[in-house]
Parts: C-alpha cells; structure tokens; sequence
C-alpha cells in the first residue's frame, strides 16, 4: 500500500472526527462538523446525546453521523445498548460503534459476547456496526476471539479501543485484527492516533478507519 501517496482528501476520507468528552458543549460539536465538511472525513462520532444536532448538520453532505453505544465501559445490559443503538439511529445516526461486555470476555463467557454484539447488530438496522474490543485490556487469544465473532455475527468493523481505557491502538493490534477478520471486514484504529505518522501506520498495519480528535492536525500535516 503506497500510503505516502494519499492526498489530504484520501487521508480524510479513512478518519472518524471524533468529540467524546463529556464537556462537549453544543458549539463545539458544531465546529467539529464543520471541519468535517471542510476537511470532507469519513463521520463525525460523538456522544449519543449529540446525533440529533451532528445529523442536522451534516444533512445531504455524504458525511456519516456516527455516536458511541455502551460508552466507555461496555458493562450495560445488552437490551441497554440496543435501545441506545435503536434510539441513536432514529434521530440520525449512520454508524454506531460499540464497546463489547468486556468482563464477560475476560470470564470467556463467549455465549455473552455473541448475543451482546447481535443485539446491537439487530437493533441499529442499516447503520454501520463497528465492535470496540478494547485491546488494551485483552490478550491476543482474546482479540482474535472477538474478531471471530464479531465478523459471524455481521458486524462491519472491529475497532481497536474507546481512548478512554489504559492504551490505544498499537500497529501489533491492527495488523492482528486485520490477519483475523480477513480482507473484507472494516478495522477501525483509534485511541492515541495524534499525528500523520501515527495515522500512516495504522493504515499499513490494515486499517482502513481512524478514530482521531486530531484529525485537522493529521491532515494538515501531509
């Protein structure tokens, strides 16, 4: 992959513009959309509470409105995080990423995690499904499991991590989920990608979707 031959638009096109602090004012989350337009990145992902107003502002652009499911732990109940999911896209959203039941896949309770991830997947009809596995927390046994499943259960990304845990996204980790999920499922990296060399390596490992706040800084940089 000839990844230092992109443009600043091919570049923008692999980002998820993404406001997820929970101070977030409504102004903020409407810069944030304007540079996305400006830029022309993949979605803009927020908090759930945000969609209706990301939606609006985005309307007839072609940039997905995208939000957060079970945000940041994972540890609601499945039918929580399909109501969340369910509700977000009635007010907009077109991808929806959500962070697994991890503690049920360090308890290897894979039943749990099967039917977690097909609520969500049932619940967010034609939205785009990315899984947040939160790799930081699971060993590669575990990362390829989640993967496995994940793709068997029809989601279309596996993502690496919310950026609110204790690590990020390694090249290790992309290149894992890559190898796993094969050439035709989405990998998402996200979670500590602040740069253009973050952002180019992430995409040679597979990745082929960045979760960045910096995604201005990363594009301006090429």
């Amino acid at each position: 992959m000839s990844d230092l031959s992109l443009t600043r638009s091919g570049l923008a096109a692999y980002i998820d513009h993404t406001l997820l602090k929970p101070d977030a004012s409504r102004a903020q989350i409407e810069a944030v959309c304007a540079e996305a337009k400006q830029y022309r990145f993949a979605s803009v992902c927020v908090n759930p509470c945000w969609i209706p107003v990301v939606a609006e502002e985005l309307k007839g652009t072609g940039i997905a409105p995208c939000c957060v499911i079970g945000f940041p732990l994972g540890a609601s109940f499945s039918s929580i995080k399909a109501e969340e999911a369910r509700t977000a896209v009635s007010a907009g959203a077109k991808e929806i990423d959500m962070v697994i039941n991890i503690g049920a896949v360090k308890s290897g309770d894979w039943e749990l995690v099967r039917k977690d991830i097909a609520a969500v997947n049932e619940a967010k009809g034609p939205a785009k499904l990315k899984v947040i596995m939160e790799t930081c927390l699971l060993t590669d046994e575990e990362k390829i499991q989640v993967c496995k499943i994940a793709k068997e259960t029809g989601a279309d990304f596996v993502k690496t991590s919310t950026g609110f845990s204790t690590g990020g996204a390694t090249v290790h980790d992309v290149a894992l989920m890559r190898k796993t999920v094969g050439p035709d499922m989405g990998v998402k990296a996200s979670g500590g990608i602040r740069t253009l060399e973050d952002a180019l390596s992430m995409i040679e490992a597979g990745a082929n979707r960045l979760g960045a706040s910096a995604g201005v800084k990363i594009v301006e940089a090429l």
